[in-house]
Order: structure tokens, then C-alpha cells, then sequence
């Protein structure tokens, strides 16, 4: 029994409102004739650029994940930051159109509602609205809303909203509305890497410090918090926070205390491997650790072999795998309780 809480997905709800569109993201034909996804990014061609529901039960079958948290693929992204007039209609076409996924799958599938970011009161009434949705489990956040106190501070409707319904907000790599992005240079070397993995861990690591070392949660004890990629790179850098705590600040409490502790900050092991897992659970402990794979079947290959190759205790693993995960959706949607591999 395992539950995916990092499991992207890419809107086919949204296909027609895409066609309609005049200006970046949407779907056109080509000068081959050929209907395509098109951001400003570039194209992928229409039929591999959804996704299919029974092709992705399969897959999940295949690796033993008994439900998956579904979330907006980042390619799609670029709905959110549209002015709000835009985005709040096709964030609601995909909010609607995954909470029926979920209502037809139930116990396979959970999600996390797509936002307007444009307008952080919009975006929280429609929070609100989506909470009521089958499934919906809270949101998907861009990790530049928590770069620092000052930027989270920005995004308290959203929290009191997530606090309210005891709901999970799932911050995500990415930008804000406005924000110059992506912030590695479009011709640099090796963009992938210095984008996908050293600014992106960076980052993840910068929303920890603001979670964890600041106030920002204090208003809303019962929202819950996920950050992808083991919060960034704070199991090897835990130890110098905490030098330079003891040299710089030695009547504070360590940085390394403030993690373990931090209230309802959890934290998914997508991407990483064995040897990351295990400092992943020395610096927050199998408690705070979720199971994620990005949705994809080489994503669930390599998480799952990555936990199980882990030298942490068999108690551990269950906790990455599904016990942590089934404690902080119980009370928001149903989980299943057997794949149907096993039966």
C-alpha cells in the first residue's frame, strides 16, 4: 500500500478552452498539420500531452501505489499566472474536471486544486469552492510565495482558508505571477541541471527556513504543509545552519531542533535516492517523510526503489510509503486500502 503525494498531471479537462485561446498556453495546429500543447516555452504534440486516466491506473498498479495525489504539471502552470479574469475560469475547469476523476475513481485518486494567482483573494475564495469538490485535498502553491516571511505574508488568505478546512497546501517549485522566470539563463550550460536541480533545491531550501524558522504558521495550527524534493537541500546543510547558529546566534534554538519540530511541515522524497531518504529522516524524522514519484512510470520505478533500498527500519518505510500520508488526508478523502495488484 503506498500513496503518491507528489503525482503531476496534465488537464485534458482543459483542452477545449485551450483550443479556444489566442495567446500562450494553448492548443493549435501546427505547420505539420499536427495539433500541439503550445506555451512559450515551445510544443508537445496533443496526443502525448494529456494524460489518460486507465494508462495511469495501470502504472500505479504496476508499483503498488494504492492512490495518487494528482496536481497540475508545471508545463501547465502558466494558467495560474494569467491575468484572473482568465485564470480563475480555467483553474476552475481543472479543479472541476480532476475532483471528477476523483469522484469516478474514488480511493484511487485525491487532488490538489489549481489557483488564480493573480489575485490572492480570488484565489482563496476558490480554495474555498474546491475544498467542497470530490477529492480535492488543498492546493498547489508556487515556492516563490515563500521565499521569505515577507513574500509568505502575501499568501495568509490562502492559509486561513487551508487552516479552515484542515486542508494540505502543496508548495511547489515555481514562480509567482510577474516573477522573471526561469531565473537560469536560457542559454546557459547544462540549463537543465543548474535549473531543474541546483536552483530548484536552493529554493526549496529557502521555503523551509521561511516554514520553519519564522512565525508564518503560528495563525494556522491545523493547515498542513508539503514541500517536494525532501525541502531542498536541508539534510546536508543542517549541520552548518547549526555551527553558524552557535557562533552567531548561541540563545537561539538550533536550526536543526526548528525543522524536526516544525508543526504539521511535511516534506516528499520524489526524486531522491536511498542515501537521501536516510538523511532525510535523521534531520526530520520518518514522520515528517511522504512518498512521491512526479506521476511518471520511471518517477515510481526509481522512488520505490529508492525507499526500499533505504537503510532505515521497515517502520520507517511504511511510514514514507503510507502512514503518513493516509494521517494527513483521513479526514479529507477517501484512500484505498488495497491496490489492485495485490488483489
Amino acid at each position: 500500500m503506498t500513496i503518491d503525494m507528489h503525482a503531476h498531471w496534465k488537464p485534458a479537462a482543459l483542452i477545449d478552452a485551450l483550443r479556444q485561446r489566442d495567446t500562450e498556453p494553448r492548443v493549435v495546429t501546427n505547420a505539420d498539420g499536427v495539433e500541439v500543447y503550445k506555451t512559450r516555452r515551445g510544443e508537445e504534440p496533443l496526443a502525448t500531452a494529456f494524460n489518460n486516466v486507465e494508462e495511469r491506473l495501470a502504472e500505479m498498479d504496476r508499483f503498488g501505489i494504492t492512490t495518487g495525489v494528482l496536481s497540475l504539471l508545471g508545463a501547465f502552470g502558466w494558467i495560474e499566472r494569467l491575468p484572473v479574469e482568465e485564470s480563475l475560469e480555467l483553474s476552475r475547469l481543472y479543479n472541476d474536471g480532476v475532483a471528477e476523476i476523483c469522484r469516478t475513481h474514488e480511493g484511487r485518486f485525491a487532488a490538489f486544486a489549481s489557483l488564480p494567482e493573480a489575485d490572492i483573494a480570488v484565489a482563496a475564495k476558490e480554495l474555498d469552492r474546491a475544498m467542497g469538490l470530490s477529492g480535492i485535498i488543498g492546493a498547489q502553491v508556487p515556492g516563490n510565495a515563500f521565499l521569505t516571511y515577507k513574500d509568505a505574508e502575501a499568501m495568509r488568505p490562502i492559509l486561513e482558508v487551508a487552516n479552515k478546512h484542515k486542508a494540505v497546501l502543496f508548495i511547489h517549485f515555481g514562480p509567482r505571477p510577474g516573477d522573471d522566470w526561469p531565473r537560469v539563463a536560457a542559454d546557459a550550460d547544462n540549463i537543465r541541471r543548474r535549473m531543474g536541480t541546483l536552483d530548484m533545491q536552493a529554493s526549496l531550501s529557502s521555503n523551509m527556513v521561511t516554514l520553519c524558522m519564522t512565525d508564518i504558521l503560528e495563525s494556522y495550527p491545523d493547515a498542513m504543509i508539503q514541500v517536494h524534493n525532501l525541502g531542498g537541500n536541508i539534510p546536508y546543510e543542517i549541520e552548518r545552519m547549526d555551527h553558524r547558529s552557535l557562533l552567531d546566534t548561541p540563545d537561539e534554538e538550533l536550526p536543526s531542533v526548528r525543522f524536526r519540530n516544525a508543526p504539521n511541515v511535511y516534506v516528499d522524497c520524489n526524486s531522491f535516492g536511498a542515501r537521501a531518504i536516510e538523511s532525510g529522516v535523521r534531520a526530520y524524522g520518518a514522520e515528517r517523510i511522504v512518498f512521491g514519484t512526479d506521476g511518471t512510470a520511471f518517477g515510481s520505478d526509481w522512488s520505490v526503489k529508492a525507499v526500499n533500498e533505504a537503510e532505515i527500519s521497515n517502520e520507517a518505510k511504511q511510514q514514507i510509503l503510507h502512514g503518513n500520508a493516509a494521517r494527513m488526508l483521513s479526514h479529507l478523502a477517501p484512500v484505498a486500502q488495497f491496490s489492485q495488484a495485490a488483489e
